[in-house]
């Protein structure tokens, strides 16, 4: 019977225990922590967390809701359907500092300014968010990141006593322009493979809140937030710290960036195109590469614009130049005589590449400067196939 009463007070001692551990000292503080760029696509756009320290408990801790998991069912599956869960992940501030020194990486912390029951209140929320049934999110790249969920998380916990003022944000750009801050010079065929894959709805003006899905920006708006005490607002963040600098390095210059492929690939086209208008044949194989890539290309376009979650990829334009139904007419061009309807087919596709021109001086959707090329060889190739035709 004793042992039984022991057992059973050992048990309570070690829950109250728990319970008290989770009460934070006076010493407490909550910071947002912002990381510049890496090497690597996927974190070109940098990275936000948040830090829980407090010096008393010996605790340090990052709250990170940037981490998913490669090994979960259909991951990849999922991935390209847009239906991509995220995380909300816990490690020590010494792990991650390491890391982000290693990848050469900036990171900026922002200590807060908030008393103690505040602190005490986000690092409860954050503890229970971080529980295996409620870390678990559906990620959006653009309104449900880890930069977003920095704002929303101080919201959903200190309400009306903290206010995001977005008037420092006065640029005027678009989610894609946005995304090009962060591509253009580094990540050439990344940006490429972006602007080709994400529709019209992301050339639309941005308001200044859409801005936060990147982490500079969520560091400037907390930067510029403010904190009620007792009737008086002051700001929110109460200290700055660089704690890591980047080592910068040169971009060096590429011949294989996009626009100087297929410059030289639209050149040859042309010039085989020139040599098939002189010689009055046609090169089969060059009309089936050429409407078997753009079909494929269109094929790939469509089913992200109808066939997934992803919110970016509506309304894609590219599939004016990148024409699925070519990809059955190329096998059709492996005819020794073309079929008579062949010949308003292709004027269809002239007057597809006419409206996507239009589309882009319009800006009703920014396409990448690489498709300049690809567009000219297809206006060439076409009207040559048109000329041809009207020969026989």
């Amino acid at each position: 019977m004793y042992k039984k009463f022991h057992f059973i007070f050992i048990l309570l001692f070690s829950f109250f225990q728990l319970t008290a551990q989770q009460k934070l000292s006076s010493e407490a503080s909550v910071s947002v922590v912002t990381c510049g760029p890496g090497t690597d696509l996927y974190s070109a756009f940098g990275h936000s967390a948040f830090r829980v320290y407090d010096p008393l408990l010996k605790l340090d801790k990052i709250y990170n809701y940037g981490t998913f998991d490669f090994n979960k069912p259909n991951f990849y599956l999922n991935f390209a359907k847009g239906k991509l869960t995220y995380q909300l992940s816990t490690t020590r501030y010494g792990y991650f500092l390491q890391q982000f020194n290693y990848e050469n990486r900036w990171v900026k912390i922002q200590k807060l300014a908030l008393n103690e029951v505040d602190v005490q209140a986000v690092y409860d929320f954050l503890e229970n968010n971080a529980k295996p049934e409620n870390s678990s999110y559906q990620y959006d790249f653009f309104y449900d990141n880890c930069s977003t969920k920095i704002e929303e998380v101080i919201k959903a916990v200190l309400k009306e006593k903290v206010t995001f003022n977005n008037n420092h944000i006065i640029d005027h750009k678009s989610h894609r322009d946005l995304i090009a801050d962060y591509t253009a010079e580094k990540f050439k065929w990344g940006k490429f493979g972006i602007d080709l894959a994400l529709g019209s709805v992301i050339d639309r003006p941005a308001t200044t809140a859409e801005f936060k899905f990147l982490p500079d920006y969520i560091y400037l708006g907390f930067n510029n937030a403010t904190i009620n005490f007792d009737g008086k607002n002051i700001p929110l963040v109460k200290a700055n710290n660089t704690v890591l600098n980047e080592v910068t390095q040169p971009i060096p210059f590429s011949v294989t960036q996009p626009f100087i492929v297929f410059l030289v690939i639209a050149l040859f086209f042309i010039f085989k195109t020139y040599q098939n208008y002189k010689s009055n044949k046609r090169t089969k194989w060059v009309d089936f590469s050429i409407y078997f890539i753009t079909g494929l290309i269109g094929v790939v376009v469509l089913l992200l614009w109808f066939a997934t979650s992803h919110t970016a990829t509506y309304r894609n334009f590219n599939f004016l130049w990148a024409f699925a139904p070519n990809l059955v007419v190329a096998f059709f061009m492996f005819k020794e005589t073309l079929p008579k309807w062949l010949e308003n087919y292709n004027k269809l596709l002239l007057v597809l590449l006419a409206i996507q021109a239009i589309l882009w001086v319009l800006k009703i959707q920014v396409f990448n400067l690489a498709i300049i090329p690809i567009m000219a060889m297809l206006f060439v190739r076409y009207s040559f196939l048109i000329l041809k035709q009207k020969k026989v």
